[in-house]
């Protein structure tokens, strides 16, 4: 099954995961945000662009400690064996340091691979369009789930048009 990542963070230099988003294939969703990442560690751009979306899902706000419990127990509820799908590594790095905790215990045994999708899929017109189509007003881009959810469309659109199976 995979599961598409996205996650926005404080900035590239002093990098700390501020929200997470993640939808399956079959469109199952988790999406939290860390209410422990420290503002003042935010680049301009996280100020502008990123924290107004805040606080647009009830019950989403969480601890470091309590994301990782929370991110667990989704993965858990994952009958399946998981890949999950990303366009950037920092997005991954982000998940699994929040997966490990303070603990660094390993990651869930159903997570099973990893899936970069890269420039060529990302560039893919098909893919473009059905990645650009998944934004709406009170979703735009640069929130965690909507980023997820438009990752999600416009990897499946450039799946069937390609005549693939997903991976």
């Amino acid at each position: 099954m995979l599961v598409f990542l996205d996650t926005e963070f404080t900035d590239f230099v002093q990098i700390d995961l501020i929200s997470i988003g993640l939808v399956t294939e079959d469109g199952r969703e988790f999406y939290a945000e860390r209410n422990d990442y420290h503002r003042e560690d935010c680049s301009s751009f996280v100020v502008a662009e990123v924290l107004p979306l805040l606080n647009r899902v009830p019950g989403a706000k969480c601890s470091s400690a309590h994301l990782s419990f929370r991110l667990r127990e989704w993965f858990a509820s994952l009958e399946k064996s998981v890949t999950v799908a990303f366009d950037y590594t920092s997005d991954w790095e982000l998940l699994a340091d929040a997966l490990q905790g303070e603990r660094l215990t390993d990651l869930p045994a159903n997570l099973s691979e990893k899936l970069f999708i890269d420039h060529e899929v990302l560039s893919d017109a098909k893919f473009r369009e059905a990645y650009e189509n998944s934004f709406e007003p009170n979703w735009p881009r640069h929130h965690a789930l909507a980023d997820a959810r438009a990752l999600r469309n416009g990897y499946m659109s450039w799946v069937l048009n390609s005549n693939l199976t997903p991976k």
